[in-house]
């Protein structure tokens, strides 16, 4: 069986949690899988080293800051491949290119163009274990590229296609998905399964579980996705197409900070849900602005410091006394 396996910068901040993901990957590996890693940057790596730039030249060349952030992932690449070796797993790691990974021109918001991972599937049959950086590629001249804010997400998924992957696995700070940020809402639930429309609607609304992009892709390729804690065993939440009867009428509820929106996204998101979601939040003391329903959610403008308030009362409503 072949798996690609993603870890995400809070699962590689430091040693410990380096070695925890190490150990996730060299279980996989000595069962026989034939393994490819993707990383990301460690912690707050591409903050900081963005932050350096900037104390250098505000406006630094975006060609110069994707050459300096990519290097955020290859540290991990490199630190992860040495990680494996010291648990007794043979590894060899790689940046972007290495792997094959081709986009167009376009600097700190990339598209992947083609990828031809010729060097992974030559580790892997060696009986190594191939750790890719993500979050990167290179263009046709050349030049180093950056995939955006979450593209580690997205190189996962890619990979998983263009290697014909049976599972690709994203290992981040939480079991799966819920149908509520559990840091915010300690009374959300954790789901088993969601369908990949939802999970789409979620991320464009403004959670941070998976980029949108790479849902896009998972969906375009019918590539299954299990998002998995990297800090304790858990079943996780699979993300494939529902049929029509186990899909519910609503996924989740989440919260966009920059645009000040509370959204609500599942098949029966709709003017209907709109309605009831500002009925809810009127009763609840939060003052709702603007509104508008899309094809599978529905959003609403919400002052900042009531935000939370807002997210907190939207979930009581909707799945703890089941409004809807």
């Amino acid at each position: 069986m072949r798996i690609v396996q993603k870890f995400g910068g809070s699962s590689l901040a430091d040693p410990e949690r380096l070695r925890r993901a190490a150990s996730i990957s060299a279980e996989a590996a000595r069962r026989g899988q034939e393994l490819t890693v993707v990383v990301s940057a460690a912690g707050n790596t591409t903050d900081e080293l963005l932050a350096l730039a900037r104390r250098i030249a505000p406006r630094a060349p975006q060609r110069e800051l994707d050459a300096l952030l990519a290097t955020g992932e290859q540290q991990s690449a490199a630190l992860m491949a040495i990680m494996l070796e010291s648990l007794g797993v043979p590894a060899r790691s790689f940046t972007g290119w290495q792997a094959g990974i081709c986009t167009d021109e376009q600097h700190g918001a990339a598209r992947i163009r083609l990828l031809a991972p010729e060097r992974p599937l030559r580790a892997m049959a060696d009986g190594e274990v191939a750790v890719v950086a993500g979050f990167q590629g290179a263009s046709a001249d050349g030049d180093v590229t950056t995939l955006g804010r979450g593209g580690s997400d997205t190189t996962a998924v890619a990979l998983a296609a263009a290697l014909g992957a049976d599972r690709c696995e994203i290992y981040t700070d939480v079991d799966g998905v819920y149908t509520a940020d559990p840091r915010l809402v300690p009374s959300a639930r954790l789901l088993e399964e969601i369908d990949f429309r939802d999970m789409l609607a979620l991320a464009r609304a403004g959670a941070q579980v998976l980029h949108p992009e790479s849902v896009q892709l998972a969906m375009a390729n019918r590539m299954e996705l299990t998002l998995l804690s990297a800090f304790r065993a858990s079943a996780g939440t699979r993300l494939r197409f529902l049929p029509e009867p186990l899909r519910p009428p609503l996924a989740g509820v989440t919260r966009d900070r920059e645009r000040g929106t509370v959204s609500l996204a599942g098949r029966a998101a709709d003017a209907r849900c709109l309605e009831e979601l500002r009925r809810v939040l009127l009763d609840g003391g939060v003052r709702p602005g603007e509104a508008w329903a899309e094809e599978g959610c529905v959003s609403i403008e919400v002052a900042q410091a009531q935000q939370l308030d807002a997210l907190r009362l939207v979930h009581r409503a909707f799945w703890e006394t089941a409004t809807l």
